[in-house]
């Protein structure tokens, strides 16, 4: 398998993302979980930028790296100005990382509009830059950016720059499509020419996905001769994002015969972009390939049913290559061979022509047409499996429940729950104020039942959403509620669905509390 360097820029260019503010702590995090990965080197974002940078790189300097090489990112010197003066290249050195990675200009239009300078000057930075941190000991990688629109505009113009990087030291130049307007076949036509006019450097590939194509343009530089493949690892990254290397880097290896991370770190995948998608706060869409909880889910009965016979009927890899699962989704379009393996999970001896099995599709399909919907709430399909068959046995009786708003409310919180619940003999009353009357219920449901199962003080809601589904009815809509729920071992999600949203919340709750229960009874 022919070795490609995997570089991460998930704390530099990742940051950048809207929405994304990463503490010192959520940088230490990330970079655990790609040390990891396996991938290759970790730019960390610019020493010189802020002075939250400055503490990352002082703290980062007692960390040892499994399989990772920490990279510090900064720019050539200003123009004008010695490398050796400039403040930008000092922190570079002083940073304690031992490989820099500095962008420069490789685009005739940025160099004479943006910079305001002429390519002599340009090329004078790029070389004096590389020339002076190699000088104190740092390997250099150089970022050409704007390289394929500068390529486009003035290919001699755009080449010139990376022969300065070269002729200065550089130990890998990267290719740049900044803007992310390219397509394939011109990342591929480009790429090959630099690759057989330097052939004695590391050709990389540095894509953003402004026009959706960051992961094939990012795959046709390899086969083009790019040997070093930069990206993020979900994708994160300014505008569009970054190229996504959490589907560049199976795409390449379990396809096409590469080596990007070792083999043992494959099945890793899927669980890297869940722990980074948390510490960034961002919620990783189900539909991501590969890692997504959607990427080798099958609904349709005719699916389900080729993939339980024949998984690459249905399914491009094996979704535990990535450490991924197969999911049977629960709907009223499941048959029998789906409906029969996701209750084998629960009870093993049943049979597909079985009563049971009928009797759980019928009420699958009744529950549906109430306004529920199971494909993505596998804890309450469970919950209803064991009360068709009669496994179900209640942890606690609601009694009653009562809400009081309060609008404007003194305080920041808005409502307040009165609750009474029955645990075999005892009765127990509690009462919580919260933002928001679901928000007063749970806390008021949690303590009232922490008295009896102590487990549900490690339970923490993690997602709530609301879907109206006949908005003609106005504010008679129905309503469908979805809790995902997390013990920090495991998440689960369950549904209530009903005319009242209070009530069809309480539904959701009360199903994830319990779900909760039965896995530890």
């Amino acid at each position: 398998m022919k070795k490609l360097e995997i570089f991460d820029s998930t704390l530099r260019d990742g940051a950048q993302g809207e929405g994304i503010s990463f503490s010192l702590e959520d940088k230490l995090s990330i970079i655990k979980c790609l040390d990891e990965l396996g991938i290759d080197y970790i730019e960390a974002g610019s020493p010189s930028f802020n002075p939250k940078n400055s503490e990352f790189f002082n703290a980062v300097k007692n960390i040892k790296f499994e399989h990772s090489i920490l990279v510090a990112f900064g720019s050539t010197r200003r123009k004008g100005i010695s490398a050796k003066d400039d403040s930008g290249i000092k922190a570079l050195i002083e940073s304690g990382a031992k490989v820099a990675c500095i962008f420069g200009k490789s685009s005739e239009l940025h160099v004479k509009e943006i910079l305001g300078t002429d390519e002599q000057e340009n090329l004078e930075m790029i070389s004096d830059s590389i020339i002076t941190l190699k000088e104190h000991g740092m390997r250099v990688f150089f970022d050409a950016e704007h390289f394929f629109d500068g390529y486009k505009l003035n290919p001699q113009f755009s080449i010139n720059t990376l022969k300065a990087a070269a002729n200065a030291g550089a130990e890998c130049i990267s290719l740049c499509d900044t803007n992310g307007g390219c397509f394939p076949d011109e990342i591929f036509n480009i790429t090959k020419i630099v690759v057989d006019t330097f052939p004695n450097i590391k050709i990389g590939i540095h894509c953003h996905d402004d026009g959706g194509m960051a992961i094939s343009n990012s795959i046709m530089a390899v086969k083009a001769g790019a040997v070093h493949v930069q990206g993020t690892y979900l994708g994160y990254g300014e505008r569009c994002g970054n190229a996504n290397l959490s589907s560049i880097i199976p795409n390449l290896q379990l396809k096409l015969g590469y080596s990007c991370i070792p083999d043992y770190c494959m099945s890793n995948l899927t669980h890297a972009a869940h722990a980074i998608s948390e510490i960034s706060n961002i919620r990783l869409k189900s539909s991501t390939p590969y890692v997504g909880k959607s990427a080798f889910a099958h609904k349709a009965g005719t699916h389900a049913d080729g993939v339980l016979k024949n998984s690459v009927s249905f399914e491009h890899i094996n979704p535990q290559a990535v450490g991924n699962e197969r999911r049977i989704l629960m709907s009223d379009q499941a048959g029998r061979t789906a409906i029969l393996r996701k209750i084998s999970k629960i009870i093993p001896d049943i049979s597909k022509d079985s009563p049971e099995t009928g009797i759980i599709l019928n009420a699958l399909k009744q529950k549906e047409l109430e306004g529920y919907q199971f494909e993505g709430a596998d804890g309450s399909f469970e919950l209803l499996v064991r009360k068709q068959l009669g496994m179900y046995l209640p942890f606690f009786e609601l009694v009653s429940y009562k809400i009081l708003d309060e609008e404007p409310s003194e305080t920041s919180h808005s409502a307040t729950a009165t609750i009474k619940i029955r645990v075999g003999s005892r009765l127990q009353i509690t009462a919580a104020e919260g933002d928001g009357p679901v928000n007063a219920l749970d806390l008021a449901l949690r303590e009232a039942l922490g008295i009896f199962y102590p487990t549900l003080a490690s339970v923490k809601l993690i997602d709530y959403k609301v879907r109206v589904m006949d908005s003609g009815n106005a504010t008679a809509a129905k309503v469908r509620v979805l809790i995902t729920s997390s013990d920090n071992k495991s998440t689960w999600t369950t549904v209530g669905a009903g005319e009242d949203v209070i009530k069809a919340s309480w539904i959701a709750l009360v199903d994830s509390l319990e779900y909760k229960l039965i896995k530890n009874r």
